[in-house]
């Protein structure tokens, strides 16, 4: 792990180097350095534990600390500042990117996960709308096909019922941009609902 990694002159060059950059330059080498190994196959791997997400975000929260004007500020004013949003929030926003991909057939359906909808008549108008699953156990609670349901159904239609990738990427921007949790790692997502009354026990 990424977090585990303390030692190694590879890794004092990059610190040493970070010190001397300004701040679009820290961005552009988190993004493209680090940024992608932690995010890598996120759909899959996603933490749910506690003490595993806040495991992940200290790596983004050791990496802000090396700007060195923006290092005595709050994590969250740090985070505020570099327009970085939270490791958890990243990891949700890229769950519904996948989602959208699912449900808007830009994925092979042969191999994608089977998503179950809605009957039609009663999604008012929303085709994509999800039924939920009800699991008794975390490992199966927790996978993407379960922890996606509720938040995907929270969106409006305005914003899956797009054409492109980008533009939803747009939209879920914009109905997402005061979410606390998007710079407070602490925080969770709001106005998911509860679970519908059309969900299926599975063990």
């Amino acid at each position: 792990m990424v977090a585990n990694h303390r030692g190694g002159g590879e890794t004092s060059m990059v610190v040493t180097t970070l010190i001397y950059m300004d701040e679009s330059s820290f961005i552009l080498l988190y993004q493209s350095m680090v940024q992608s190994h932690v995010e890598y196959a996120n759909s899959v791997w996603c933490p749910y534990k506690q003490g595993d997400i806040k495991e992940l975000e200290k790596i983004k929260k050791r990496a802000t600390k090396l700007v060195i004007n923006l290092k005595k500020m709050p994590y969250k004013d740090r985070l505020m500042h570099l327009n970085l949003p939270t490791l958890k929030y990243r990891q949700l926003h890229g769950d519904m990117i996948e989602v959208f991909k699912i449900t808007h057939n830009i994925y092979d359906s042969e191999v994608s996960p089977n998503l179950r909808y809605y009957p039609e008549s009663n999604t008012r108008g929303n085709k994509y709308k999800l039924l939920n699953h009800t699991f008794h156990y975390d490992l199966r609670k927790y996978s993407f096909s379960a922890r996606i349901v509720n938040i995907w159904n929270s969106l409006r239609i305005t914003v899956v019922d797009v054409d492109t990738v980008c533009l939803f990427k747009a939209c879920l921007d914009k109905f997402w941009m005061h979410q606390v949790v998007k710079y407070d790692s602490t925080a969770d997502l709001t106005g998911i609902g509860d679970r519908s009354v059309h969900d299926i026990s599975i063990l």
